[in-house]
C-alpha cells in the first residue's frame, strides 16, 4: 500500500512538473516582449523544477538522496529568481524605450490593429 502512495506522489508531482514546464514553453513563444516572455521562462521553470524534483523526492530510495534533492530544490529556488532578475535589469538598463510594448501588427504583418 505504501509503495503505491509512492508511485501516485511521485506520478502525480513529474506529470504536474511537465505540464507545467510546458506551459511555461507555450508562453515564451507566444509573448511578444522580452520582459514578458523571461517571466513566463522563470515562473515556469521554478515551479515545473520544484514539482519534477518532488516527485524524484519522493521516490527516492534513502533519506540522503531525498535531502540531497532539497538541497537541489532550494538552490535553485534562490538562484532562478535571482538570475531573472539580474537579466530584467539589463534590459531596462541597455533597452531605452523599455516602457513601449513593440506594436500589434494584424496576420498579415501590414500594419497596427
Amino acid at each position: 500500500m505504501l509503495e503505491w502512495l509512492r508511485f501516485i506522489l511521485t506520478a502525480g508531482f513529474l506529470l504536474s512538473g511537465l505540464m507545467i514546464l510546458i506551459t511555461a514553453v507555450f508562453g515564451v513563444y507566444k509573448f511578444d516582449y522580452v520582459l514578458n516572455r523571461m517571466h513566463a521562462a522563470a515562473m515556469g521553470d521554478t515551479l515545473g523544477i520544484l514539482f519534477c524534483l518532488l516527485g524524484l523526492t519522493f521516490s527516492s530510495p534513502d533519506i540522503w538522496m531525498a535531502l540531497k534533492l532539497l538541497l537541489i530544490i532550494a538552490f535553485l529556488w534562490f538562484s532562478s529568481p535571482v538570475s531573472s532578475h539580474l537579466i530584467a535589469r539589463l534590459e531596462v538598463t541597455i533597452n531605452p524605450m523599455w516602457q513601449q510594448l513593440p506594436p500589434k501588427t494584424d496576420r498579415s504583418g501590414e500594419g497596427n490593429l
